[in-house]
């Protein structure tokens, strides 16, 4: 049992520092308008919602502190917000179904939204930048729509990974009843 546990920890850690190190450097040659889409937010939604609330706050803290250490003023603010995101997408982990997309779209999207608003909050609003729209409209909407498009392709194959560690640990447990 523990070698399981120790292959799905790998696992996601080989998920998550391969979506970090595809969103900073392969993601950042494919800007469409300066924007890119934010692999991270799908992959802590993902788990979230796949695997509960406390398997996605570790891959959101742990995502948002790589964030936080490349990117970040603060180191903690992303680490925050990614683990705040797998806790709220971890409580729709009841409603989720393997089958149904429209669930997982409609929450990584939401996520995305949440995080872009957030990050507005504490980058541009406690500086004195009140343009609000400007950055909706320019950044925002179009990330969303960019993560949506990319949360097509990835999600499916994140969702073959999960079925395929299940099935090896529904397996083992059914060897020791």
């Amino acid at each position: 049992m523990k070698v399981l546990k120790m292959k799905r920890f790998l696992v996601t850690a080989l998920i998550v520092i391969a979506a970090y190190l595809l969103q900073c450097t392969v993601f950042s040659r494919l800007e469409l308008a300066g924007i890119k889409p934010n692999l991270l937010v799908i992959v802590t939604a993902a788990f979230g919602f796949m695997r509960g609330s406390k398997e996605g706050m570790l891959v959101g803290f742990v995502s948002g502190l790589l964030m936080d250490i490349q990117f970040g003023d603060v180191i903690g603010l992303y680490a925050l917000i990614y683990l705040v995101t797998g806790y709220i997408n971890g409580l729709f982990e009841r409603l989720y179904f393997d089958d149904d997309i429209k669930l997982p779209i409609l929450l990584i999207a939401a996520s995305e939204f949440l995080y872009g608003v957030i990050i507005y909050f504490f980058m541009f609003l406690l500086r004195s930048d009140f343009d609000f729209l400007f950055y909706l409209n320019k950044i925002i909407i179009p990330e969303l729509i960019y993560t949506i498009g990319i949360t097509l392709i990835l999600y499916p194959l994140i969702l073959l990974i999960n079925h395929k560690l299940e099935s090896e640990e529904k397996r083992s447990a059914s060897k020791f009843v």
